[in-house]
C-alpha cells in the first residue's frame, strides 16, 4: 500500500494562493481571497528556484530568497513585486515578451485599493460581457501606459493586491477608464 504525505501548513497555504491566482487570471476582474494578506503567500506559490525576481519594497527581499528565486534588476524579472507603485516609469522597464517568445513577459504584483477609485470597465477572454470594478493607489496614467506597452500577444500580466484580495488583469484583457 503506498502512502502520500500529507502537505505541512505552508504547503496548503501555497496551493491555496496558487489557486486564488489561476482563478484571479481566468476571471479577470472578480476579486479572490488569498489565505494571508500581502504577497508572501504568492511569493511562495509562483516563485521556485528556476525564477527571477524584482522586489520593489526592500521588506520583500528575504520573503522572496527564501524561494531560492534569483533577485534581479527589473528588467530582467519573470515576477516583479512593485509593491505601491508610485513611478510609472517602473512599467516601461518590465519585460513584456517578444513575438516569438511571448511568455517571457512579466508577471507584476501592485497593491491597489479596491471599491475605491476610477471606475474600468474590463471586456475580453473570461469576462462574461464585462466587469466594471474601482481600483485606487495607482499613478497617474497608468491605464495609458499599460496600454501603450501591451501589444497583444507581448506584454505583462498584471495582479492587483489589497489585503487578502486579489484581482488578476492578463495582458488579453481590454481596459476602458469610465
Amino acid at each position: 500500500m503506498l502512502t502520500t504525505p500529507a502537505p505541512d501548513a505552508e504547503e496548503t497555504q501555497a496551493n491555496a494562493a496558487f489557486e486564488a491566482a489561476l482563478w484571479a487570471c481566468s476571471r479577470p476582474g472578480l476579486p479572490r481571497q488569498l489565505p494571508a494578506p500581502g504577497e508572501a503567500a504568492l511569493i511562495a506559490a509562483l516563485l521556485d528556484r528556476e525564477c527571477a525576481a524584482y522586489a520593489g519594497d526592500p521588506l520583500l527581499i528575504p520573503v522572496l530568497a527564501q524561494t531560492g528565486a534569483g533577485l534581479v534588476d527589473l528588467c530582467q524579472a519573470d515576477h516583479a513585486f512593485l509593491g505601491r507603485l508610485q513611478d510609472i516609469t517602473l512599467l516601461g522597464q518590465c519585460r513584456t515578451g517578444s513575438d516569438l517568445y511571448p511568455d517571457q513577459g512579466a508577471t507584476l504584483v501592485i497593491r491597489a485599493k479596491f471599491a475605491q477609485g476610477p471606475r474600468i470597465r474590463l471586456t475580453g477572454p473570461g469576462v462574461d460581457g464585462a466587469v466594471v470594478i474601482q481600483l485606487d493607489g495607482l499613478p497617474a496614467g497608468f491605464w495609458q501606459e499599460r496600454a501603450r506597452l501591451i501589444r497583444y500577444p507581448m506584454g505583462f500580466d498584471i495582479f492587483f493586491l489589497d489585503g487578502e484580495c486579489l484581482v488578476g488583469l492578463p495582458r488579453s484583457t481590454k481596459v476602458e477608464v469610465a
